[in-house]
């Protein structure tokens, strides 16, 4: 088991994404996060990580699901 808490940096690691998106991430809501210390620096906690991970596969699945690959948008193969 790991840290309760990771940096933006690790989270960005994690996820692929810069360092900029991570904390855009956090800044807008969509990764729920910490200020900590006196200085402020975010945290994320490891579980919240996990959990967004699964939030967008879950709406990648929907996503998927309304735009079937291969089809026009009246369902018909676009081939």
């Amino acid at each position: 088991m790991g840290p309760r808490f990771i940096q933006l940096a690790d989270v960005a690691e994690v996820l692929s994404i810069s360092s900029a998106q991570a904390y855009a991430l956090v800044r807008s809501g969509e990764l729920p996060a910490i200020k900590v210390g006196g200085r402020g620096q975010w945290r994320v906690e490891s579980e919240q990580l996990e959990k967004y991970i699964e939030r967008m596969y879950s709406q990648t699945r929907s996503f998927v699901e309304a735009h079937p690959f291969g089809q026009g948008p009246d369902g018909d193969d676009v081939a």
